[in-house]
């Protein structure tokens, strides 16, 4: 089965933060994301392999309380 491509929002809300927050991990922390013209693309087994990595891990949360 192929896997779907995910937009932001929908990453966004399958890691449970928000759209600016995922904006910030492309250009701070190396989000595995894919520009297809204006728009970025995601593939979940990717990003979730990432965030198992500690690709989202920060000293800082981007994430209010």
């Amino acid at each position: 089965m192929i896997e779907p491509w995910l937009s932001a929002d929908d990453i966004a809300a399958h890691l449970g933060v928000t759209k600016d927050t995922v904006y910030t991990w492309i250009a701070e922390k190396n989000m595995p994301a894919h520009k297809i013209s204006r728009l970025w693309k995601f593939q979940a087994s990717e990003v979730d392999r990432w965030v198992r990595r500690g690709g989202a891990a920060a000293l800082g949360s981007t994430e209010p309380d």
